[in-house]
């Protein structure tokens, strides 16, 4: 038809008509194109939703793909499972593309299924089968699985040195049931000082040991989960050499108790920002607090409650703290991340942004 069309003005001004018709055409969609505003990058999102001395930590990419590690506790009315519906729907979306379980503790995987009635989600990943005998233990491992199979989804049993296929993001796996990386990451290999402060450590036996940790990289910043990853398996991949490097965002093993976060670990990635899942009642070690607090380059040490086993002494000032002492409030710390590095973290009780600029 353009053919035929383009014939029929076989004549001067029919060609000329036709071009200033096209040249019109093309300044308007210029100028349409021009005066359009540009879509305003929202950043990696990162939501620590307080799950009261659990955990359960949502990410949505910038392109709304979502990560969810862990799901707090089940039970008391549906509270945990509530405030992480509450955080999607902040971040504007309405399923769970994936869902990690770093172990089987219930105060990181008891919440699964009530998070699944509430929420569709795509694929769950995990460290493949649970390894403590206890009673409690067990039966969130078998809630899990039951649920995984009714509702169909499809899981991934991830293993040390595997990269997770969530989109927008590189997922390394660090560790996974007992076993960590042997090689370093790109860029790292380096001698650790820090070990010669660190360990020995005894063996810890049960699911926190077997925590499935990863570290995510955006654009050009690191963030560190290991779940409850215990001193004695830090030290497989931070000692003699530190097989990590450096990160940015480091979030706090098994809510700042001793078993975790040893000097080796801390020292050695060297966190810009910390941030701690601890209750006012679990978790926020004051020795931990210590390690982390003196840790070289730190720029911020967030915790989700104030601890009352650390005192003034061994907590950080209330700008840091999301729930003071006193009833229930539930607030959440929000990360946002951009890949040039810099990123910036929001108080729900204070209302107050903290920015921190990429290092150049």
């Amino acid at each position: 038809m353009m053919q035929t069309a383009t014939r029929r003005g076989n004549s001067r001004w029919g060609w000329w008509g036709l071009g200033a018709v096209l040249v019109l055409a093309g300044m308007a969609a210029a100028v349409g194109a021009h005066s359009k505003p540009a879509a305003k990058d929202p950043g990696l999102r990162i939501y620590f939703v307080d799950v009261e001395g659990g955990q359960s930590t949502l990410f949505v990419t910038p392109e709304g793909h979502s990560l969810l590690i862990d799901t707090g506790w089940d039970d008391n009315d549906g509270r945990d499972a509530g405030r992480i519906v509450a955080a999607a729907k902040d971040a504007g979306i309405r399923r769970l593309d994936y869902v990690l379980l770093t172990h089987y503790h219930a105060d990181h995987a008891g919440g699964f299924a009530q998070i699944a009635e509430r929420m569709p989600i795509g694929t769950v990943i995990d460290h493949g089968e649970n390894r403590e005998t206890g009673d409690s233990t067990q039966q969130v491992y078998e809630k899990y699985l039951r649920v995984v199979a009714d509702e169909k989804l499809k899981r991934i049993i991830a293993k040390p040195g595997d990269v997770l296929p969530v989109p927008d993001v590189h997922l390394d796996v660090i560790s996974a049931d007992g076993e960590t990386i042997t090689n370093p990451l790109p860029g790292a290999g380096q001698e650790n000082p820090a070990c010669k402060e660190s360990g020995p450590y005894a063996p810890i036996q049960s699911e926190n040991p077997r925590s499935l940790g990863t570290l995510m990289t955006f654009g050009k910043l690191r963030i560190l989960d290991l779940g409850d990853l215990t001193n004695e398996k830090e030290m497989l991949f931070m000692c003699p050499r530190n097989l990590l490097g450096h990160v940015d965002i480091l979030v706090v093993s098994h809510h700042g108790t001793y078993t975790s976060s040893s000097p080796a670990l801390i020292y050695g990635i060297a966190p810009r920002v910390a941030i701690v899942d601890n209750g006012a009642k679990k978790g926020g070690t004051p020795a931990v607090w210590d390690i982390i607090s003196k840790s070289p380059g730190l720029e911020g040490l967030w915790q989700l409650h104030f601890a009352e086993a650390g005192g003034a002494e061994h907590n950080s000032a209330e700008k840091f703290l999301a729930n003071l002492t006193g009833p229930d409030a539930g607030n959440y710390l929000k990360l946002t991340a951009w890949a040039d590095g810099h990123f910036e973290l929001f108080n729900s009780r204070t209302r107050a942004t903290t920015k921190y600029p990429a290092h150049k």
